[in-house]
């Protein structure tokens, strides 16, 4: 039952009665707003499940079928919404079967409060049953994180965590409760103030001098560019970055985790920029003269070799973490600051101003639009095969759903790259996807955790059949908690990625990225290209198994009806697509390398007879 909507409830006084510390820890979350929450439970946690029973009219528990399912649920939770997601576990391998998500998390600025269950203070540090120093382990993967020792502290750690998790920048926040905590019982103080000394979460300003430079280099420039990120996103300033892109005609690249932070189908949008970025966008941000950075951290996927990466740019940086700026591109501005707030007064500067005339500017960028087009090729493959390649599938699919309320995640592998270039997100918050991290296994429980935020949106896991067993055990977690979620599983019996880097960088040799039986000769790259007639294993059937809806299609003349199938169910739906392994991504620039050494085609000779 979704609880939605209900009224929340009345924060309890301090001197109204005692309660246990599990209750208080709940009721903490309810007071904040948290009406969800992804929890397993264990031994140490015993008492805070027993709590969220008596709040169930309150807050939905979801039971997840692994605790890293329940970590990327509560990320598919925040990002979709923006709100904290909250997961839960006990001690020991529950709570370290949590780190994967945190770190994740941590990597990607999202804010998710992870509570885990603890053995007793009196056992700390002596090695007890499911004893795991959870602080300890995640000091460097979290953004803070709590040991509670005494139950007076639980409803201000509890709200400090949240306070902490989704101011500035946001991310993970980890709160260690023993059982002894848990079952304790005091007057609880749920307006005690927070004690946070040196930390900063309300808004930054840019000052009136940051904002008048950094107008004046746009007024000045000739060739400049937007390079939005995921804190364009996090800070919600989407629409002011599209007033001051359209007001002066800077085009537009993004990050990864920024590429629904500009609407794809907009002229100005040259899409998502770096290793496997567009060609366009690439060679705009390596001639630009001005480089608007906005909420990103300059990953080396993006950057390649930083001496010559922007060489001819000013860079102004805006973001909410001073540790961002130098880390990795030396800047020649930077505005520590709310990127909604500095955009918002930047468009207001400039509004009546003149600027340089960008007529050059954007016939430069237009031809390299046309000599390096996004496309593939498909020449290889004989016709009468009838094949489906992931780019078409994925690219029907984006022209399908562009004018639906849709949310599209991944998992991690050749298809999320594909889908970076050939879905077309027009929204923020349609696109959830591990970037920073990488971690296959992401996309069905992220999934699962939008769907439960956004249950009006068409929720769909594009997946690799590598990433999608990483985490399948969550399909039981969307039959049972009745959460119709769409799988769109791009199968094609390799570990996609690796094989492209095998083909590219270790002369075609195969080691251990085939995923079927081991005496099969695609085991050691015989193959033809197409993978084995005889699939393994079954996604039909195990879907069938879990309770869904499934199809198999294999021909490029079946897939858009298949894809209606799947669009039109009202259950959770596994559509099993056959593709070939032999697809590289490209562009590609090596790692390390320049634009000027991308890769635009496929490298092998070869054609399937």
């Amino acid at each position: 039952m979704s609880v939605e909507g209900k009224k929340k409830v009345e924060i309890i006084d301090e001197n109204s009665h005692m309660m246990s510390g599990a209750d208080i820890l709940v009721q903490a979350l309810v007071n904040n707003g948290v009406s969800t929450i992804f929890a397993y439970p264990g031994g140490q946690s015993i008492p805070l499940h027993q709590a969220l029973i008596r709040y169930r009219d309150q807050l939905r528990v979801v039971l997840p079928r692994h605790e890293q399912g329940g970590g990327f649920a509560a990320q598919g939770y925040a990002r979709s919404t923006g709100k904290i997601g909250v997961c839960m576990t006990t001690s020991g391998p529950g709570a370290t079967n949590l780190i994967t998500s945190i770190a994740d998390a941590k990597l990607d600025s999202v804010p998710i409060l992870a509570i885990t269950g603890q053995v007793s203070t009196k056992l700390i540090g002596s090695d007890g049953f499911q004893e795991t120093p959870m602080t300890e382990v995640c000091r460097s993967i979290t953004k803070h994180h709590y040991l509670v020792q005494d139950i007076k502290d639980l409803a201000r750690i509890v709200n400090e965590a949240i306070y902490v998790a989704t101011t500035g920048r946001p991310g993970p926040v980890l709160i260690d409760v023993p059982k002894d905590v848990q079952v304790d019982q005091c007057y609880p103080n749920f307006h005690e103030p927070m004690n946070l000394p040196g930390y900063v979460g309300e808004t930054l300003k840019a000052t009136d001098q940051e904002i008048a430079t950094m107008a004046d280099a746009i007024i000045r420039a000739k060739r400049p560019v937007f390079f939005s990120g995921g804190g364009v996103v996090s800070a919600n300033a989407t629409k002011e970055l599209r007033k001051i892109a359209e007001l002066v005609g800077i085009p537009v690249v993004t990050s990864m985790t920024g590429l629904s932070s500009f609407p794809r189908d907009h002229q100005l949008c040259l899409g998502m920029m770096g290793m496997h970025g567009t060609c366009y966008a690439n060679h705009t941000v390596q001639n630009a003269d001005l480089m608007i950075a906005c909420g990103v951290r300059f990953s080396d996927r993006v950057t390649g070799k930083v001496s010559e990466f922007a060489k001819f740019a000013r860079v102004i940086q805006i973001d909410i973490d001073p540790s961002e700026i130098n880390k990795v591109k030396s800047i020649n501005m930077s505005i520590i600051a709310d990127l909604k707030d500095t955009l918002a007064r930047v468009y207001e500067y400039l509004k009546n101003m003149k600027f340089n005339d960008m007529t050059v500017w954007h016939e430069q960028i237009r031809g390299w639009k046309e000599k390096f087009p996004v496309g593939y090729d498909e020449s290889p493959y004989p016709s009468r095969l009838d094949l489906i390649l992931t780019q078409y599938a994925i690219e029907t699919l984006s022209k399908r759903t562009q004018n639906t309320d849709t949310i599209i995640c991944t998992g991690v592998g050749q298809h999320q790259l594909w889908t970076t270039l050939f879905y077309h997100f027009q929204k923020p918050r349609t696109w959830l996807s591990s970037c920073g991290s990488g971690t296959m296994g992401f996309g069905l429980p992220a999934a699962m955790g939008a769907k439960l935020a956004r249950p009006e949106a068409t929720v769909i896991d594009i997946d690799g059949d590598g990433s999608f067993q990483m985490n399948i055990q969550e399909m039981a977690t969307c039959y049972t908690e009745k959460i119709p979620v769409k799988v769109m599983l791009i199968n094609n019996q390799h570990l996609g990625n690796v094989v492209q880097w095998e083909d590219m960088f270790q002369n075609g040799n195969r080691a251990h990225t085939y995923l079927g039986p081991i005496d099969d000769p695609e085991t050691f790259g015989k193959g033809n290209g197409i993978s084995p007639a005889h699939r393994y294993p079954d996604y039909v059937e195990i879907a069938r198994g879990y309770g869904w809806e499934a199809l198999s299609v294999a021909h490029k003349s079946d897939f858009p009806a298949a894809l209606e199938q799947m669009l039109q169910s009202d259950r959770p739906f596994l559509l099993d697509v056959a593709v070939p392994y032999r697809e590289h991504v490209l562009p590609i620039i090596p790692p390390g390398e320049t634009v000027n050494e991308t890769i635009l085609h496929d490298t092998r000779v070869w054609k399937m007879e």
